[in-house]
């Protein structure tokens, strides 16, 4: 466990939110990493928590949850310094990278290179999803996990159903299905 100090966290939220490539689920799969396994900043619940949160909010989820984050750390210089590190670079970088798709984008190997960088981001997204179910994933609630979300990915992937509902649908889910309480 790595004590808790602005410095470190703005650090990290600089390093991970501007070097995580595939957008904010493969960001937050390496944060949870980060905040909730290596250095015990949260709780796997309090993550979970700020990550519903954030993505029941409109606008860029990552963002909200990095304002999450910093909040429940260390309050509004906390949720500053998060947006802050999350966001400046990030917002520079995507104007190099438009700038250089133009440039690039008749290039076979460039287009390439973009389509290989695509199936590596569905990837970390599917582990980022992994992470966020893991501590759900127990004995005893496995069904009621899988069938929670295959159920939350038919209603957003199958039926175009906008995320603040599927998060609602499966809140009261939750709420009527209830895991078993654990010994």
């Amino acid at each position: 466990m790595t004590p808790f100090s602005l410095r470190r966290f703005a650090l990290l939220i600089l390093r991970v939110g501007n070097l995580t490539f595939g957008g904010g689920d493969p960001t937050m799969a390496a944060l949870y990493r980060e905040l909730v396994v290596t250095r015990g900043w949260l709780t796997a619940d309090r993550y979970g928590l700020i990550f519903s949160l954030a993505r029941a909010t409109p606008g860029t989820n990552l963002l909200a949850f990095c304002a999450g984050v910093g909040w429940q750390l260390a309050r509004f210089k906390g949720a500053l310094v998060a947006v802050l590190s999350a966001s400046l670079p990030c917002a520079a970088a995507v104007v190099w990278f438009t700038y250089a798709y133009i440039l690039w984008r008749s290039n076979p190997l460039a287009m390439s290179a973009i389509g290989g960088t695509l199936a590596a981001a569905a990837g970390m997204m599917g582990a980022a999803a992994f992470q966020l179910v893991r501590p759900r994933w127990k004995s005893g609630s496995r069904f009621r996990a899988a069938v929670i979300v295959a159920t939350g990915f038919l209603l957003s992937f199958g039926l175009n159903m906008p995320p603040v509902q599927v998060l609602a649908i499966g809140a009261l889910a939750g709420l009527i299905w209830r895991a078993p309480a654990q010994v």
